[in-house]
């Protein structure tokens, strides 16, 4: 597969699976909001994470393209700063987290060297940035209303959606083939496992 077409169906697929996380989100947790946008369990959280530390930057550079899609059209259509910020800072934690894994895991795209502990320290650390970054904003903003309730209502929402997307993900990677087999599933779960070595592979260079 071509470098540039591996780019983009990397970031197209982040963007479709933070829009379907999020429908399922709001279908299943709806109840679950403290305020707009922030739940109990947050399941794009999860996808956030999970598609940084699979491809990387077109991980990034995906979640900044949904974000900003659900933020104009959705949660914030009437006040483009925040949008915008949302977008940004939304995008930006995981990927920072992803940095970390990096350098301190030599990460790899099937996450097999990716214990639990790690991915649960993973998960805290992205659980812990992202809250972080928006509240900081808002304190930058004026907006302090309700600020130490709403940092632990979003990083319990955050915490809870990346560890149910993390293990799971983490489950079915597993489970993927390490060699090519004569069995048409089995061949295009190992092609699977190549597309995302492939992707990944790609950020380094």
């Amino acid at each position: 597969m071509g470098s540039l077409r591996l780019h983009f169906w990397s970031i197209t697929g982040t963007v479709a699976a933070f829009l379907a996380s999020l429908w399922i989100n709001q279908a299943v947790f709806a109840g679950t909001s403290f305020v707009q946008g922030i739940n109990w369990i947050y399941l794009p959280s999860g996808v956030r994470l999970l598609s940084t530390l699979l491809v990387g930057f077109d991980g990034f550079i995906g979640l900044l393209v949904a974000g900003l899609l659900v933020d104009f059209l959705y949660w914030f259509p009437h006040d483009p700063v925040r949008a915008i910020a949302g977008a940004v800072l939304g995008s930006l934690a995981p990927y920072l987290v992803y940095r970390l894994a990096l350098e301190r895991y030599d990460l790899k795209a099937s996450l097999t060297n990716l214990t639990p502990t790690r991915l649960l320290l993973l998960a805290v650390a992205y659980s812990i940035a992202n809250p972080l970054l928006h509240h900081l904003w808002f304190a930058l903003q004026g907006n302090t209303q309700n600020i130490v309730e709403s940092f632990f209502m979003m990083f319990a929402g955050d915490l809870g959606g990346a560890l149910i997307m993390l293990y799971m993900i983490k489950g079915i990677l597993a489970l993927l083939p390490t060699q090519p087999n004569r069995s048409r599933m089995t061949d295009g779960m190992f092609r699977v496992r190549v597309a995302l070595d492939s992707a990944y592979n790609n950020q380094l260079r």
